[in-house]
């Protein structure tokens, strides 16, 4: 299990896919689990508290374990901006890997900016860098040079 995890504009979903692509394994967008209301707060620019949060973590953490009981490979995409979200997450630390996609604020403003189809706005992202507790137990991996560098860098540094 791989989860990649950064703030919005980071690259979590494209470089994702295809990882998951390229080792044949199964992808999944932790946004899709995000109930309706969180999806409107944020549309609306509101954004998302520990509480909203909490039972959107609850069914990742849930879909995770399903995972690892299935011996299922799987390449997820969760923002998990804390470290509280980050440990309730890792359900095995033997088998959930964190990669932290990051870039400069200016490169993730300039991506959130020509990004079309998401339901969060690029107004969202200062509280985003706000909420951001930098991981300490995770692969830090730049994304300015491109997904396809980022994926490349990713299958190096854990060996896939």
């Amino acid at each position: 299990m791989i989860i990649l995890m950064g703030v919005a504009g980071a690259g979590k979903t494209t470089v994702g896919k295809r990882l998951a692509q390229l080792l044949g394994w199964r992808f999944v967008e932790g946004d899709d689990f995000h109930p309706p209301a969180n999806v409107a707060k944020m549309a609306a620019g509101i954004p998302l508290t520990d509480e909203d949060r909490a039972p959107w973590l609850e069914r990742l953490r849930g879909l995770i374990q399903e995972a690892l009981e299935r011996g299922e490979p799987v390449v997820m995409a969760c923002s998990a901006l804390k470290e509280r979200y980050r440990l309730l997450l890792t359900v095995d630390p033997a088998q959930v890997k964190w990669v932290y996609l990051w870039a400069p604020r200016e490169v993730i403003a300039s991506r959130l900016a020509q990004r079309t189809g998401h339901f969060m706005p690029p107004s969202l992202l200062d509280s985003q860098f706000a909420a951001l507790e930098a991981p300490k137990d995770a692969l830090p991996v730049d994304v300015t040079p491109g997904p396809d560098a980022v994926v490349a860098a990713i299958r190096e540094q854990l060996g896939l």
